[in-house]
């Protein structure tokens, strides 16, 4: 049975001299494994071998249980193209696309997710400084938790349920505990991560997001890249790459 959908590739794995295995983060279909037999021809029916971040239209044969799909057309466009101008911007979106892989399940459909993908990345060639490469990654991450609903309590301390104020003395995030944490409660909860109160102000009130200054924001994306760890059981080989930027 042939499918059509949008797509994003966010694998490409060599499984020839002339063909690959991709994983594409589709639309309607979610995420799906396929096998593009001679992609990495010179004339292919794929406009060329399929790269990371190349998306548009997608025709595959759709398989049950484990078998890759057949990716029979690929019509890709090139805005995402320059991505790679900027090291950082480039591992950021990088991180998301691992997250994207880690935290979604083969063919369960995210269309909400799918379109907030895509703008990230095409926010993200826009801009070169770190700052807005870091607003637009933290933003997404959040937006991805929400999706795959695991979205951390931001508003409120998870254990008392005291509603976060810019009067609290001192913030915590815990992984465990899935959100803010008060400086009553921390002592229950040994894997907190200190916040400054600009931070904790960040996540309690998203549009203050955007006038983060970068301190502000490594501290935001230190305390979520702990929180995928430990939600995962893994480090994300990406993640490394997003704290030393």
């Amino acid at each position: 049975m042939l499918t059509m959908d949008q797509a994003i590739c966010i694998r490409a794995l060599d499984f020839s001299e002339t063909s690959q295995i991709v994983t594409f983060f589709t639309r309607a279909a979610g995420k799906i494994s396929a096998i593009a037999k001679g992609s990495k021809r010179p004339k292919s029916a794929f406009d060329g071998p399929v790269e990371i971040f190349s998306h548009g239209s997608i025709v595959f044969t759709a398989t049950k249980g484990e078998k890759l799909a057949v990716l029979t057309e690929f019509e890709q466009q090139s805005d995402l193209a320059d991505l790679a101008k900027n090291l950082f911007t480039l591992n950021c979106c990088l991180f998301a696309a691992e997250l994207i892989d880690c935290l979604t399940d083969q063919g369960d459909p995210h269309p909400e997710l799918f379109d907030s993908f895509l703008k990230f990345l095409q926010n993200s060639r826009v801009y070169e400084e770190k700052a807005h490469s870091l607003k637009l990654l933290i933003l997404f991450q959040l937006t991805l938790l929400k999706e795959v609903g695991l979205m951390p309590n931001l508003n409120a301390c998870v254990n008392c349920k005291t509603s976060f104020s810019a009067a609290w003395p001192m913030s915590w995030f815990s992984s465990s505990a899935n959100g803010l944490v008060c400086s009553d409660c921390q002592d229950s909860f040994p894997d907190r991560i200190k916040l400054t109160k600009n931070a904790a102000g960040c996540l309690a009130n998203l549009k203050m997001i955007t006038k983060a200054d970068e301190k502000t924001l490594n501290e935001i994306e230190k305390a979520l890249i702990s929180h995928f760890t430990e939600t995962l059981g893994k480090r994300l080989k990406m993640a490394k790459y997003v704290l030393k930027g």
